[in-house]
Parts: structure tokens; sequence; C-alpha cells
């Protein structure tokens, strides 16, 4: 198949798997509304991990009203992080992974994407299996595993037959699921809101400053975890100027209300949980409306692993690694569910541990390709056929990643490792993100007139080497 082909061999119907992989999409295949990334962003925010998060105001001690804040900044910069992403989808057509190559070069990608996209996509399938399959069991009474298994295999299915299946059921699942939180943040205001002042004895408190920082970090770094899959979800929109506007606008706006929502019940309900398990301190709050919540959390495990499985198996795929997009997803299944069985006691303090540390990667590659997109001319359609170009074995922009990685470590904040700023300074919060895509943008400025770091040479017909001056097939060459 070649981009000249005229009628859409997958246009919008739902029930033909997907065929592309992390091909360019061609014109005749683009379709489908902004809107859509509404619906995609809003389910897969409506899930328990982000009440889970709000949950942590009170053991830093903040009081309602700084709490509140700094959830609503949090959620406001990644929104607005996850926008100019997913506009980047509508106007290259290609997934988030394949338009780091442009500034990181072909193989030189390869580690953030291994790292950041494939366990970040693992790891997230595997949290919310937890959560999803920890909330059907406590509905059902039926084991943990047998309730994480179904879920995985719904996950798997769907993520098989790929983007429109996906973009079909994010619809309805915000359908389904927004009455739902309704209900639950209506019955657990009523039954347990606090609203709370500061307090200095709290077990996390290091200052409202601090707290504030690092609370809201959580929500910035909730998003920044989606960043490397923006795109995946956009970039079979028609490349209009219209367009553009409209998805950075529908995707920004399903991110923040979700977020910012679930986040700030999080905060309201988190004084009064009776119990160390969220699942089951929902359940015991929710009392005679247990069942709907319940089933509300599992559901929204759908909405957000049909994301976290599909980014994955792009991720895969760009990785060179010979195999199909069914066999990736499949692969990422298995990983997460073997993930989920282990992961199913202590779920909460693994989770933030994760979340640092897919965030702190991630936000120096977003930071990345944000500016490559818009400083170093990458926005240009033209450009594409570099991003397949195998030449192109290692470019600055991997420099400016590692260097924006290496510069955060001291001020990292985790219960895996405390870098000495941190330590040392515990009032400040946690600056790691803030640093590491400081650090990569001040990089990324000193060497992106550079030439590559490494561009291979080939040999033409009369034996002389020269670098390759070739415009690769855009569809069908990953």
């Amino acid at each position: 198949m070649t981009q000249a082909s005229q009628e859409p061999v997958y246009g919008s119907s739902v029930t033909k798997v997907e065929p592309f992989g992390v091909d360019h999409i061609p014109d005749s295949e683009r379709h489908g509304k902004p809107s859509s990334q509404f619906f995609v962003w809003f389910a897969a925010g409506l899930n328990f991990p982000v009440i889970l998060l709000g949950f942590s105001a009170a053991w830093f001690g903040l009081s309602f009203p700084v709490a509140v804040g700094a959830i609503v900044v949090g959620a406001a910069v990644g929104s607005a992080l996850m926008a100019v992403m997913s506009r980047m989808g509508v106007r290259l057509g290609v997934p988030q992974q394949i338009q780091a190559r442009g500034p990181l070069g072909f193989f030189g990608n390869f580690v953030p994407v291994a790292y950041i996209n494939v366990f970040s996509g693992v790891g997230w399938a595997a949290v919310t299996v937890i959560l999803g399959g920890k909330a059907f069991a406590e509905l059902s009474h039926l084991p943990f595993w047998l309730c994480a298994l179904l879920l995985t295999l719904v996950e798997l299915v769907v993520a098989i037959f790929g983007y429109n299946m996906i973009n079909f059921l994010q619809r309805a699942l915000t359908y389904v699921l927004t009455p739902l939180f309704v209900l639950i943040t209506v019955v657990a205001v009523a039954r347990g809101g606090t609203l709370f002042e500061a307090n200095p004895h709290a077990e996390g408190y290091v200052g409202a400053a601090g707290g504030s920082i690092t609370l809201g970090g959580w929500f910035l770094a909730f998003l920044v975890a989606w960043a490397p899959f923006a795109s995946d979800y956009s970039r079979y929109l028609p490349d209009t100027a219209q367009v553009v506007r409209q998805t950075t606008w529908y995707t920004g706006l399903g991110n923040f209300l979700t977020i910012a929502w679930l986040g700030i019940l999080g905060v309201v309900v988190g004084a009064s949980a009776s119990s160390s398990d969220t699942i089951t301190a929902l359940h015991q709050l929710m009392g005679p409306f247990a069942v709907p919540a319940l089933v509300a959390v599992g559901l929204s495990a759908l909405a957000q692993n049909f994301l976290n499985v599909y980014g994955g198996a792009i991720s895969v795929q760009t990785l060179k690694i010979p195999v199909t997009r069914t066999q990736a997803v499949a692969g990422i299944c298995a990983l997460a569910y073997a993930i989920s069985l282990w992961g199913a006691s202590g779920t909460e303090d693994k989770f933030k541990v994760f979340l640092n540390l897919t965030a702190y990667f991630i936000a120096p590659f977003a930071a990345v390709l944000l500016i490559d997109f818009y400083l170093g001319g990458r926005g240009d359609p033209r450009r594409i056929a570099e991003l397949y170009d195998r030449t192109r074995i290692v470019d600055w922009g991997l420099v400016a990643w590692a260097a924006g990685v290496a510069g955060s470590v001291p001020f990292w904040v985790s219960d895996l490792y405390t870098g000495a700023f941190a330590a040392a300074h515990p009032g400040a919060g946690d600056l790691s993100m803030l640093v590491a895509a400081g650090v990569a943008v001040v990089v990324y400025l000193f060497t992106y007139r550079l030439k590559p770091l490494w561009r291979r040479e080939v040999a033409t017909e009369d034996g002389a080497g020269q670098l390759a001056e070739r415009t690769p097939d855009l569809i069908g060459r990953g």
C-alpha cells in the first residue's frame, strides 16, 4: 500500500482491524471530528487513580484551598501540554513516538521510547488493572486474579481492533461513566466530605509551598505520562487549520475537566477515608451506593487501559522489534496482567513511585519534542520523510533528553530514591520535572543547529561513500 491510494482501506469502520502501525496516515485515510479528542481524554481521566492522588492532600497537611489551587494549576499545565501534543498528531499524521525520531535520530529514539513508552504503557496498564480488578472483585466476590484477567482480555481485543474502536468506545464510556462519577461525587461529599485547615503535624508536612508543588506536580505528572501517546489518537484527523485549532481545545478541555474534578473530589473525601486500601475506603464511604461506584471504577479501568495498551504496542513497533501490532498488544497485556498479580498489595505506594519515575523521564522527552516542533521546524509536513530515514542514526535531541534526566536526579523525591537537593531542602517540594524539562530545552537550544551526531554513509553505485539523500516511502516502512 502506498500513499498514492485514493480509496480508504480502513476509513471510519469500527469493526475493521486497523491496518496501520507506526505508518504515516495518508490523506485518503484522514477522517473523524476534533470533538473525538474530548471523549478520548475525558473518558481516560474518569479514573480512580486521580481520586487516589487527591487523597494525599491531607497527608501533606495542606489546607483545602491550597490543595485545590495546586491541583488546578497542575491539571491546567498538563492539559495544555496534552493539547499541543495532540495538535502535532493532526499536522504530521504519525504517532508521537515516531515524531521523536526527528530531534533524537532514528535509533537514538530507541532508548527513551523503550523506557518511557513501553515501560510506561505496561506499568500504567498494570496499575489500572489492579484498581479495576479490585473493584470488580469487591463487587462480585470473585477472586481478584479472575476479575483482572477478564479486564485484560477485553482490553486486548479492543486494542487489537485499534484506533476507530477505541474512539467509539471512549465516547460510549464517557456517557456511561459521567453520571456514575457524578453519583460518586455527590454521595462521597454528602457522607464524608471535609473542608480542612492546614495541619503542620501531618505525617508528610513540608510546608505549604513544598506540599502544594509536590501535590500539583503529581497531577501534572499524571498528564505528562500521557504525552508520548497524545498524537496516537489524533493522527487520523484531517489536517486543516480549523481541525488543528479545534483539536487543541477539545484535547485540553477533556483532560482538564476530569483531572481537576476528580482530584478535588479526592481532596474532599481523603481526610475521612477509613481504610488504607482506597477501593475498600470507597466501598465503605459510598454505603448503599457502593455497587454503582464500584462499577464505575471497574469500567473506568477499560477507558484508561485501551490507550495504555494501544500506545504501548505502537511503541514496541517504533523500536523495530519484528512483531505485528497484534502480537505487541498481546505481549503488553500478558506483562501487565502478571505485574498486576504481583502489585495487588500496597498499590498506593507503588503507584506514586511509578508515577514519579515515569514523569522524570518523560518531561524532558516532551520538552524536546515541543521545542523541536516549533523552533526546529519539525512541524513542516514536508519533513515527515526524515522520520523514516534510517541513516539519521543519532541526533542531538538524545543528548538534550539525557541531560534533562541527569540534571533532575538531585531533585528527585521518591520512596525509591531521594536526590541530594530534595533531601537537603524538603520544603522546596518536588522540582524534578521542571528541572528536567528546563535543562533539556537549554541543551537543545545550544545544539539543534549542529550537524547530526551520527549519520550513516551508504555506498553509491560507483562505490563512493556519501550521506544518503533518499526519501523513504511513508507507508509501511516504520
